[in-house]
């Protein structure tokens, strides 16, 4: 893949972004096109941050793999104002994006293992726990993406972050944008325990208003509407939900600067008073 993809990529303005400035992200035959990114991307700080990274994590989800019914980002909640009644266990998830044939802006996407206890063959982003060596959430997530589909990260340009998601066990996960800079030398061997498949779709599938289903759900008495985006592609149909739909949906709409064509709903949160349940 070349770095044409760039010329397409809006200098987005959002307010939840966060970007990785170290140049050694920046490399390629067209490097200014990823400073220029990251320069309009430094104008903007995401929302004060909850949780002390230094503060014992007690917080943990199944496997650390993230297929969660629920997920909503950390400033519609109001956990910030009750820190010392919250600690949450630090992920990450890589949203890798190339340029597909019909020059659209693709995410890669796994296929849970069947075999597992939890969210088995359920759709997930790359992306695990943060190990104590992992520099920053971008460490995590491409360590992880390797692990589970064997994405060297190399390949993979991180250029920013969002802000983080809560799952419905309270887990943080930060999702970590990246470019893949040579889509040929990607062969994906995805790890049997955890993966069953590795595909892609259009990004800007997730603000669209098509192949799409609504639930309405209750959390911590609020209401809020769950989105479910059916999906088929070499002949295999594949149901995004949840929190993996959630952060996609705050993905594309931050690249394509623009919000979906529906209304997303997330419920209005009081701080959980008895977090163990």
């Amino acid at each position: 893949m070349s770095f044409s993809i760039l010329k397409r990529l809006p200098l987005f303005s959002p307010p939840f972004v966060n970007v990785m400035a170290s140049s050694s992200f920046y490399c390629g035959v067209e490097s200014k096109r990823f400073l220029v990114l990251a320069q309009q991307l430094r104008h903007y700080k995401p929302p004060p941050c909850s949780w002390d990274d230094n503060e014992e994590r007690i917080i943990e989800e199944a496997a650390g793999k993230f297929v969660s019914q629920v997920g909503f980002q950390e400033s519609v909640t109001r956990v910030a104002q009750n820190p010392e009644k919250f600690r949450s266990k630090r992920a990450a998830v890589l949203i890798c994006l190339f340029e597909g044939d019909a020059g659209d802006l693709r995410v890669i996407l796994t296929k849970r293992s069947s075999r597992l206890s939890t969210h088995s063959g359920e759709v997930s982003l790359p992306g695990g726990k943060a190990d104590e060596g992992d520099k920053d959430d971008g460490d995590t997530a491409t360590r992880e993406a390797k692990e589970e589909i064997g994405l060297d990260p190399s390949l993979v340009n991180v250029i920013t972050v969002l802000e983080p998601f809560l799952s419905k066990h309270l887990l943080r996960v930060v999702p970590v944008i990246g470019v893949l800079n040579d889509r040929k030398a990607f062969k994906p061997t995805p790890n049997p325990a955890e993966v069953d498949a590795v595909f892609d779709a259009p990004l800007e599938m997730f603000i669209k208003d098509e192949n799409r289903s609504v639930e309405e759900r209750e959390w911590m008495g609020e209401k809020y509407l769950l989105h479910f985006f059916d999906y088929e592609i070499e002949n295999k149909r594949y149901l995004i939900w949840g929190l993996t739909a959630g952060i996609l949906i705050r993905a594309a709409s931050v690249v394509y600067q623009r919000p979906p064509a529906f209304l997303e709903q997330s419920p209005k949160f009081k701080f959980p008073g008895l977090v163990d349940k």
